[in-house]
């Protein structure tokens, strides 16, 4: 027994679509959920800093943690994940478990240090989806399809964020500080319930267990999977297969260019997306004088952003590859550097979108120009991300699973910091000055993104790890 056979009913690629699209949905809810959680404890700020005291940087703990958090889980958890004895459905079951009920120790908890805590260890028993979801999705679409359920996928993560505010800036007002935890509780419960018709997707992990299963029934010891044939003959331990799995992200951005690239840009990108995200509150509030209820609202441009991103990705897919498929067959995906392609086409909106909202934050300029900003930066910031991690997944498609948990680590890690600089910045530059700032480093981000589509096959070449 060495791999899957083709028609197997048990394989994930040959499950029905209602089943591979009720997987899918569950993925982007459960991802949509953690990223929900992140930017909800904004709402409840103002009792935070009345109540204990404290100024508005320290109560900014609770997001930045949280984000800290679900950027160092997937380095555990992803690795986890790749094992065939392990699977995907465990560590998905058990953090999200675990998840849920933590939510019911911060709606509880009494002291300012309590809440941070239990804060952080939300986000990181939260992370699996956020980086092993692609890999989920992965295993049970062809590959053709696989972009677009990415792109599905990602935009669940976007949202989540985004709408957050809007409920929490309304209900934590009314109610108290605790609220907002407690509307985490009832959105993570009903994920965890469908987590429990959610069945296996790991075909490695299938067939490890069906071949474990006929030893016992028959008594013959030949029965093994492929993984198991291999790991005998190299003689790899278990021990061993988690610690190459965790250092071999770290060895392959500390020795390939392109790689490292990568990570650094998507964390610069990310960051300043963050960054931005915490200049509204300041825009709304103090310069047109919104209510507190109210300065999510804003956020919701997020919507229409993405279904322009979306949109691009899916149709640039659509129009370079999969129609090209029947008569090119695997040379129609081409070089990887072609799925930057999108990003090149609108990350200039990036930049542009920021210095709208920093020269038009002003009472004399209508409150929806700073949101028109807002709109142009996600579609730019949106595709950039994606096209990113596309670029990774096709260039080392044996590591993407762990890459995607590095690269999420640091783009997390930097996230985390410019939630808690990034309100100073704002408060002692100004808003023109502390959003153009960001503006520029994106302009720089341009440039690198075009250089690595002109020099990406270069670097590939170099690489030790690239597939050819």
């Amino acid at each position: 027994m060495t791999n899957v056979i083709k028609d197997d009913p048990e394989n994930p690629q040959n499950w029905s679509l209602a089943k591979k699209n009720f997987v899918a949905f569950v993925i982007c809810f459960y991802s949509f959920v953690v990223y929900f959680g992140s930017s909800i404890s904004v709402g409840a700020v103002p009792e935070i800093v009345t109540k204990f005291g404290v100024s508005v940087e320290v109560s900014s703990l609770a997001l930045s943690l949280y984000v800290l958090g679900y950027g160092l889980g997937p380095m555990i958890f992803s690795p986890l994940s790749e094992m065939a004895i392990v699977g995907r459905n465990a560590p998905y079951f058990i953090t999200l478990f675990i998840y849920t009920m933590l939510w019911i120790g911060a709606a509880t908890v009494k002291n300012l240090a309590g809440y941070l805590v239990l804060r952080f260890l939300t986000g990181f028993f939260g992370s699996p989806a956020l980086a092993t979801g692609g890999a989920t999705l992965s295993d049970i679409y062809p590959l053709i399809k696989v972009p677009y359920a990415i792109i599905v996928w990602g935009a669940a993560t976007v949202v989540g964020p985004a709408l957050a505010p809007v409920v929490a800036n309304f209900s934590a007002p009314a109610m108290n500080w605790h609220w907002v935890s407690w509307e985490m509780l009832w959105v993570s419960a009903p994920v965890l319930i469908l987590w429990l018709f959610v069945p296996e997707t790991s075909a490695s992990t299938i067939l490890h267990y069906r071949a474990r299963r006929l030893r016992r029934l028959t008594g013959n010891a030949k029965y093994r999977t492929k993984e198991e044939i291999d790991r005998i003959a190299s003689q790899t331990t278990t021990k061993s297969i988690f610690y190459n799995a965790i250092m071999k992200p770290t060895e392959i951005n500390a020795l390939d260019p392109a790689v490292l690239f990568s990570t650094v840009y998507t964390s610069l990108i990310y960051a300043i997306f963050y960054s931005f995200f915490e200049s509204f509150p300041i825009i709304f509030e103090r310069v047109y004088h919104f209510r507190f209820e109210v300065t999510g609202l804003p956020f919701l441009a997020v919507l229409p952003a993405l279904a322009v991103a979306t949109t691009l990705l899916a149709s640039y897919w659509h129009l370079s590859v999969e129609r090209h498929l029947p008569s090119k067959g695997m040379a129609a995906f081409g070089a990887p550097e072609r799925r930057l392609v999108p990003g090149l086409i609108v990350c200039s909106l990036t930049p542009i979108g920021l210095f709208i909202t920093a020269w038009s934050a002003r009472p004399s300029v209508h409150w929806m120009v700073p949101i028109l900003g807002l709109f142009l930066n996600i579609i730019g910031t949106f595709t950039v991300i994606v096209c990113m991690l596309q670029y990774l997944a096709f260039s080392y498609p044996r590591y993407a699973a762990s890459l995607f948990a590095a690269n999420d680590f640091a783009r997390s890690t930097l996230a985390a910091g410019a939630v808690m600089f990034s309100r100073p910045m704002f408060v002692n530059l100004g808003l023109d000055w502390g959003i153009s700032l960001l503006a520029f480093l994106d302009i720089v981000c341009c440039v690198l993104l075009f250089g690595l589509w002109r020099f990406g096959g270069y670097l590939r070449g170099k690489s030790r790890f690239a597939e050819t």
